[in-house]
């Protein structure tokens, strides 16, 4: 099994909103802002290769909304999600699972891409399997007010339409070597890939944890549904962190790629950061 990180750019967020309660004197001390208090975050997907599948979690904010859409998230980056693939010695039609961890438009926004003419809307992966949890797919399609902005029909709807899309409604091992686990405080049904690998375990963390700096159990995103619920996914899934010494992929960590946690007089904190290769070796 290979891994390979697949950078797709970057996109900026309010720094209040990505760290709720926490004040500003404390989270800018290990992720800083800009005068507008915008904070600057990956967009980082995984790529899984075994001996018969090439499989993607998630995909990115894509390339099909309109400026004014995309003028909200001042995008920034050299890497784009065909150019990263590429570098990997893929094309989109190579991909024969794409994960979606949750279908907010930064985590499944490439899902879909515009047809040749412009007139409809096709699947970026049309060889592609596209998994995600059954409650998370009812959760964006009959969406909240509070998320309903995250969740935009022309990334969701045409998956269906396609009949290339699977739900599940119940955890466990659908692609052989990846457990998938269900994390419901940020989004309902959100879905956590844990790999196996050479006797490791890689957990992409999406948004059940964006960053290193969301690690004290306290950091919190604003845009979270139910921020008791996370501590309570975060408390679970630390103890099974802990235990079996995970490996964390970050998605949205312009800095760091990965890291370990460990028991501190203080709580869990991050142990160990670098490079994804760094941990596998």
């Amino acid at each position: 099994m290979k891994l390979t990180p697949i950078e797709t750019g970057n996109l900026k967020l309010d720094g209040g909103a990505m760290f709720g309660v926490v004040p500003k004197v404390l989270w800018q001390k290990v992720y800083p802002a800009d005068e507008n208090n915008l904070a600057n975050w990956a967009m980082r997907c995984l790529l899984v290769e075994t001996n018969d599948r090439k499989i993607l979690i998630d995909n990115g904010i894509g390339n099909k909304q309109d400026d004014k859409f995309l003028s909200h998230y001042y995008l920034n980056g050299d890497d784009t999600l065909e150019g990263s693939l590429q570098k990997a010695g893929l094309k989109p039609d190579d991909i024969t699972d794409m994960i979606l961890t949750h279908m907010h438009f930064d985590h499944c926004g490439g899902s879909v891409r515009w047809n040749t003419n412009k007139t409809g809307f096709e699947l970026a992966f049309p060889n592609a399997t596209y998994w995600t949890s059954k409650k998370q797919y009812m959760w964006a399609t009959q969406p909240n007010r509070r998320e309903k902005a995250s969740f935009l029909k022309e990334n969701i709807l045409p998956i269906e339409e396609s009949g290339h899309l699977k739900l599940i409604e119940d955890e466990g091992e659908y692609i052989p070597g990846i457990s998938f686990k269900m994390y419901h405080g940020h989004t309902d049904g959100q879905v956590i890939p844990h790999i196996r690998v050479n006797g490791k375990t890689v957990v992409f963390m999406a948004d059940l944890m964006p960053s290193t700096a969301h690690v004290p159990m306290p950091w919190i995103m604003a845009y979270d549904t139910r921020p008791l619920q996370t501590l309570k996914d975060r408390e679970r899934f630390y103890k099974e962190a802990i235990e079996q010494n995970y490996i964390l992929f970050f998605e949205h960590d312009l800095y760091h790629e990965a890291c370990t946690l460990h028991d501190t007089p203080k709580g869990i904190r991050v142990n160990k950061t670098g490079k994804l290769t760094d941990f596998l070796v």
